[in-house]
């Protein structure tokens, strides 16, 4: 699978919807969200999963869902539900199963193994969640274990959890460590990276700076828990028409200068070199990418 494709489809927004919850899958047709990420991990009680993982397939195989990539999320490896779950999924064929809490390259491996043999249509992609310090200091191995396995999402509540460490504005250093290293290792393989979510949907001043935040770090999106979230998140993963303009105007002054020789250019009294326009060439790219949705 080539991962050029998968980095131009707009992931600026990841919205978590509840599977057991038909209302909410209805609603979730009229979201301008990027991604919607079907779940029956924990936003389903036990006694529900069932009901939630019926509610999951017939969403998908709605085919009403429109631009709006579709993922579900399973339970986690080890769990009673998880086989079930991966083996409905599959069967289903949705854009991407999400597995939370996957801790090596062996369980993903197992995982597009368990896929392969429950039929999963190879449009079907494997997300991870890297959500625990195990998954953190195996972060590299887990991101290049498999073509297969396209994005992972940070679960940055596990994290602080797991580390005994507390919510903070800003995010606690280990938080950002942990950010930081994983994006490293994400990108080391080529794949995508999405953000973790944020807690206080009554704070949107503080959701649009970590979503700044994260953007600045290098995430190609953020997940999100509230609808009211997402067009923040759209605005701070995407290219302003400054951005834009930029971008259009150093490729033509680096073009100019290739014409004369030159290996390097100037834009705005700023130099301009190779690196500087493939960043340029990107931002187009996904700003095309954008338009047409």
């Amino acid at each position: 699978m080539s991962t050029d494709s998968v980095e131009l489809r707009p992931r600026r927004s990841v919205l978590y919807m509840p599977g057991a919850n038909e209302r909410a899958l209805e609603k979730a047709k009229t979201i301008d969200a990027d991604a919607l990420i079907l779940d029956l991990e924990d936003s389903v009680s036990p006694d529900a999963k069932e009901e939630g993982r019926a509610n999951v397939v017939a969403a998908v195989r709605s085919g009403e869902y429109g631009h709006r990539e579709l993922a579900i999320r399973v339970n986690s490896i080890g769990t009673q539900w998880h086989d079930d779950d991966v083996t409905a999924a599959s069967e289903a064929g949705p854009d991407a199963i999400l597995v939370p809490k996957v801790e090596s390259a062996e369980q993903v491996q197992g995982l597009v193994a368990a896929m392969e043999a429950a039929g999963a249509p190879e449009h079907t992609q494997l997300w991870a969640m890297i959500e625990t310090p195990r998954a953190l200091l195996h972060a590299e191995e887990i991101a290049a274990a498999h073509e297969r396995l396209t994005v992972i999402v940070m679960g940055t509540n596990d994290v602080v959890n797991e580390t005994y460490g507390l919510h903070v504005p800003g995010r606690n250093a280990v938080v950002l460590t942990s950010l930081a290293w994983t994006l490293l290792a994400v990108r080391a393989a080529g794949k995508v990276i999405i953000d973790g979510v944020y807690n206080d949907v009554k704070d949107p001043e503080g959701f649009e700076a970590e979503a700044r935040q994260g953007r600045e770090m290098g995430f190609d999106g953020k997940t999100l828990i509230h609808p009211s979230q997402v067009e923040p998140a759209n605005v701070a993963f995407s290219p302003s028409e400054a951005d834009v303009e930029r971008a259009e105007g150093m490729i033509a002054a680096f073009e100019e200068a290739a014409q004369e020789k030159k290996g390097v250019a100037t834009y705005k009294n700023k130099m301009i070199e190779e690196l500087h326009i493939r960043d340029a060439k990107r931002i187009l790219a996904f700003a095309e990418a954008l338009q047409g949705r």
